[in-house]
């Protein structure tokens, strides 16, 4: 089994979820750092992956993105331009790679395209079942990739978390599985800053994946008045025809990024412990080290 971390999803959810004052010796803040690794821990140890991969974004705001779409993720911008942090977590990231490094884990990154990108690369040519970690819906579109591929959703934490399949996205949102990035692109993401098709929300978007395949089919049959459209979205596609013809582009997720899956399976061989348990050590993690270690069988 192939197991990969969607890592930015992960540090920001240990960082909002575990107490600030946990803190290293020296009183930097470790509690991202802990929450991360404990997560990773409590993953690998029920699944038992043979592979893991820890995805970062080489590009957060890939360029060909705000070509499409200028507004992307714009939202997320600071003053200066840069993506906003807050500012206990920034310093943390570091560390909290090189912990991994040390444990052997491979970090997968590509120029100018973001975690999701990688992950959905990394997920479709996987030779076993793939399990994508996650607290972003973005990548439940993988679903319709491989019966093989399963996502776990984060959203109810680590320990009650959801294992999205195609019946799960069925039920939830009364939609063809295969057609979630469709839908994804009509109802929009504000956390993305996408705003999806003025007018038309969740239970519209739902409607009308029920019907067509692709934006293409959707937007030629709003131009033919097509019954299986309901006039109030026929209107509302037809007067945000400009977002429409970008929006699924924009929301799938590139397959095709060649990238180095050739350490996703050797941490044990390349994890040099002593340095791990010194440089933990120096952080302070404690409990949280010795699980990792335990877990990814590193004794």
């Amino acid at each position: 089994m192939r197991l990969l971390v969607d890592s930015a999803s992960l540090w920001y959810r240990a960082f909002y979820g575990m107490p600030e004052t946990l803190l290293s010796p020296r009183g930097e803040p470790i509690n991202a750092i802990k929450g991360f690794f404990d997560g990773v821990s409590a993953i690998v140890a029920r699944y038992r992956p043979t592979e893991i991969a820890l995805c970062l974004d080489g590009d957060w705001r890939p360029g060909w993105r705000v070509e499409l779409f200028p507004a992307y993720k714009a939202n997320r911008l600071d003053d200066e331009g840069d993506e906003a942090e807050p500012d206990l977590l920034t310093p943390q990231i570091e560390p909290l790679l090189h912990v991994a490094t040390l444990a052997g884990l491979a970090i997968v990154e590509a120029d100018s395209q973001e975690a999701d990108d990688v992950i959905a690369s990394l997920a479709v040519k996987a030779p076993s079942d793939v399990r994508v970690m996650t607290g972003d819906r973005d990548l439940f579109q993988l679903i319709r990739h491989s019966e093989m591929i399963r996502i776990i959703y984060l959203a109810k934490g680590i320990q009650n978390h959801d294992l999205v399949d195609r019946a799960y996205i069925e039920s939830r949102y009364g939609i063809p599985a295969h057609r979630y990035h469709l839908f994804a692109a009509i109802r929009g993401d504000a956390s993305d800053g996408l705003p999806g098709i003025k007018g038309i929300g969740e239970k519209g978007a739902a409607e009308i994946v029920a019907h067509f395949d692709s934006m293409a089919e959707v937007i030629r049959a709003a131009d033919a008045s097509d019954s299986r459209l309901r006039p109030l979205h026929q209107r509302k596609l037809l007067a945000d025809r400009d977002y429409a013809e970008i929006a699924e582009q924009l929301v799938t997720c590139r397959t095709d990024l060649e990238l180095n899956e050739a350490g996703l399976a050797s941490w044990r061989e390349r994890a040099d412990l002593i340095s791990l348990r010194k440089f933990g050590k120096e952080l302070g993690l404690g409990s949280t080290l010795e699980r990792l270690v335990a877990t990814l069988d590193l004794t």
